[in-house]
């Protein structure tokens, strides 16, 4: 079987007046993600994960925060490009592991409507798909709420075809 992983990693930092979007859900919170488009690092870890399995580069290779396009972009735009990449290379995604690191708001009622959402945008099993979060203990940027990091891991496999 031909294979290929993908490992991804985003980092934003929390601000007021702003929305926090995770894996394209809304989170309830005073703060959220600072970023070129909506700055779901979930998302952008997703993606950087995937086309890191091709070895495509990374998000800012195709989606520069530069680009005047994609500022406040809603970053499904960005998993339907790389899931097309994953699809025009014959591969497709066997399976998602993601770990938010978040001081707060806690994201356990959270967690299913964000595998429920990338199940759907990739169409695939729900299964395959796993949504972790925890927090840093209150150490560093992350434990004030100055920030969250998104870690994620793709493992592709050969279509077959």
């Amino acid at each position: 079987m031909n294979f290929r992983v993908g490992n991804g990693i985003d980092c934003h930092k929390l601000v007021p007046n702003k929305k926090l979007i995770l894996g394209g859900v809304l989170v309830d919170s005073n703060l959220g993600l600072e970023g070129h488009s909506d700055g779901d690092a979930v998302i952008h870890a997703i993606v950087d994960s995937m086309l890191g399995a091709l070895s495509l580069g990374d998000i800012g290779t195709f989606f520069p925060s530069e680009d005047e396009q994609w500022e406040n972009a809603n970053s499904s735009i960005f998993l339907k490009f790389a899931h097309k990449k994953i699809n025009e290379f014959d591969f497709i995604v066997n399976n998602i592991d993601i770990t938010i690191i978040l001081q707060s708001p806690s994201l356990k009622k959270y967690i299913y409507d964000i595998r429920n959402n990338i199940s759907n945008l990739l169409n695939i099993n729900i299964d395959c798909i796993s949504v972790k979060a925890t927090t840093t203990d209150k150490l560093g940027f992350i434990g004030e709420n100055k920030g969250l990091v998104a870690l994620v891991s793709t493992l592709l496999v050969n279509n077959g075809n």
